[in-house]
């Protein structure tokens, strides 16, 4: 890799230019720079996207409702012999395994494909869900859950990954916004239907009914979902050469009769093996001298038959070796990657916070003085829906719009901490959550005030976890795949440690204690983001010579 490359601060980069004259999204530069290939995800047409990430959320829809299906019926559950603490241990134990096992699913997906991992997940899911349905012991439930996690770890990572194979570095934030919301709505959903279905046919069949969805999630996904993996030459932030804006993209669009999503971001000349050759501009980084060139292999459009294949060999993809050890890697990120283990821990915690609320609904609102039959437990769940749409959009529309605008401010550079000042405002409304969720609960205030109380937890929560990933991305975008596994695997373990201590924590303090140091807890881990306001970069540039090792093992320069 030329020493001007390993220059530069990973996720430092130029986003927006500031020479043009209009302040719209005409002057903003796409990143990552397109490849002149047509099969490019990047250059697919905006209809042949959406398709594509809707798959996607649908996979996510299916896993989401199907593994906490069971969240307004713990009570139910819990009156045929599972106590409440081994429920709570059994969701710890679940979000464990959805962390760990990406360790496994994730290498893989990175060198054969998105496609095939999302539906074996998917369909494998399926067999401990009907299990669930026959729990009768502790063991039953302790079982089921670790294989649902096993199974379903890929929505944990991958989605994140499948978000920059499509859309550029200033849409990222919106689309992992709406994963989000599909993850812990999806998650909010489930109680929600089920309280009902389990009043009138009792809580099996609230499981039979989060079974059918994934079962039918998986079959569309299975005939919908094409392949998004694809490997470019290119390195986010450092392969710039002259700015290529979102308007002079249309205009060159426009001029050669093709939707703004087809566009050819650099100008290309085919030979007769079908490659195309790109000269390149310098850029400021000096990453890439004038006059330089890029090959692309134009991969040739695939028929529907051949896009149902669960897994493709890709040119330029990794080894199977380069496989092997990204199998055990992303442990070692913990050592390098300060950043990373941060996003880990504001995700985790925010998991650890929504964890708390799951765990003690259905105890708080079935018992006096509320006297919530099931499914008006069920109902309750609908707030949480809610605070997840309204996080989603804070998080990701609200967050993309102030990274453009500091960027703007910032000489047309943007740095990944632009988009963590919307966290300001969740921390602030997650605490309060907290304190009128707990304390409300002990004064038992009216049930309104709860339910406002969770909704507005759940903005904090879905605000802090979109953001925590989009930081993350928007840092170390070509080594996204692996360190998001290091992300998920901290903040999952977090929300292993405080779902199987929870029941302790509130047999000992109750609720009024243990909810006033929840949001005080939440508040101040939430904050700890101005510390990565005014040394993110610095921490960033300490890690940088490691990132560019990690990154020559995946970017194959002219092997595309």
């Amino acid at each position: 890799m030329a020493p001007g490359i390993r220059d530069a601060v990973p996720g430092t980069i130029h986003l927006v230019d500031t020479d043009h004259h209009t302040l719209h999204q005409g002057d903003i530069v796409l990143n990552p720079r397109p490849s002149a290939d047509p099969e490019d995800p990047l250059n697919w047409p905006r209809w042949r996207k959406q398709r594509a990430i809707w798959m996607v959320y649908i996979y996510v829809f299916g896993i989401s409702i199907s593994t906490a299906v069971q969240y307004s019926v713990l009570a139910d559950i819990a009156a045929e012999g599972i106590s409440y603490s081994a429920l709570n241990t059994g969701a710890g134990l679940m979000f464990l395994f959805l962390g760990w096992a990406c360790l496994v699913w994730q290498p893989i997906a990175l060198v054969f494909g998105r496609r095939g991992v999302y539906i074996l997940s998917s369909l494998l899911s399926i067999g401990p869900m009907v299990w669930t349905a026959y729990s009768k012991t502790n063991g039953d439930w302790y079982g089921h859950r670790i294989l649902i996690g096993l199974f379903a770890a890929p929505t944990e990572s991958l989605p994140e990954v499948s978000v920059p194979d499509l859309f550029f570095a200033h849409e990222r934030g919106y689309y992992i916004g709406i994963y989000a919301l599909f993850v812990f709505g999806g998650n909010s959903l489930a109680p929600f239907f089920a309280g009902f279905i389990a009043d009138a046919m009792g809580w099996q069949a609230a499981i039979w009914f989060g079974t059918i969805v994934l079962i039918v999630c998986t079959v569309i996904v299975f005939f919908g979902l094409e392949e998004t993996m694809y490997f470019r030459e290119t390195i986010e932030g450092v392969d710039e050469g002259d700015a290529v804006t979102e308007e002079v993209a249309v205009q060159t669009a426009t001029s050669k009769n093709v939707t703004p999503d087809q566009k050819t971001a650099v100008p290309a000349e085919k030979n007769e093996k079908n490659e195309t050759t790109v000269l390149k501009a310098g850029s400021e980084t000096g990453a890439a001298p004038v006059g330089e060139s890029v090959t692309y292999y134009s991969t040739p459009p695939r028929t529907y038959l051949q896009n149902l294949a669960l897994f493709r060999s890709l040119r330029g993809r990794p080894s199977v070796q380069q496989m092997l050890v990204m199998m055990y890697r992303p442990l070692l990120m913990i050592l390098h990657f300060p950043t990373v283990v941060w996003a880990g821990f504001l995700y985790g915690v925010n998991l650890s916070w929504y964890n708390v609320v799951n765990a003690t609904m259905s105890l708080v609102l079935s018992a006096a003085p509320y006297n919530f039959s099931t499914s008006a437990v069920g109902l309750g769940f609908l707030s949480v829906f809610v605070g997840a749409v309204l996080g989603a959009l804070w998080a990701g529309w609200v967050g993309d719009r102030v990274a453009l605008y500091l960027a703007r401010r910032n000489g047309g550079i943007r740095e990944p901490e632009h988009r963590l000042w919307v966290l300001v405002f969740s921390a602030v409304v997650g605490a309060a959550g907290f304190i009128l969720w707990g304390v409300g609960a002990a004064h038992q205030v009216q049930f309104m005030g709860l339910i406002v109380g969770v909704g507005m937890v759940e903005f904090a929560v879905v605000a802090g976890g979109s953001t925590a990933l989009a930081y993350d991305i928007d840092s170390f975008k070509e080594i996204a795949g692996e360190s998001l596994i290091l992300v998920i695997i901290v903040r999952n373990t977090l929300g292993f440690g405080f779902s199987y201590g929870i029941t302790p924590w509130l047999n000992s303090q109750g609720l009024t204690d243990t909810f006033v140091a929840v949001g005080m807890l939440s508040f101040g881990c939430t904050m700890t983001f101005l510390f990565f306001i005014v040394f993110g970069k610095a921490i960033r540039r300490w890690s940088a010579k490691m990132y560019w090792e990690y990154t020559d093992t995946l970017v194959v320069r002219g092997a595309h």
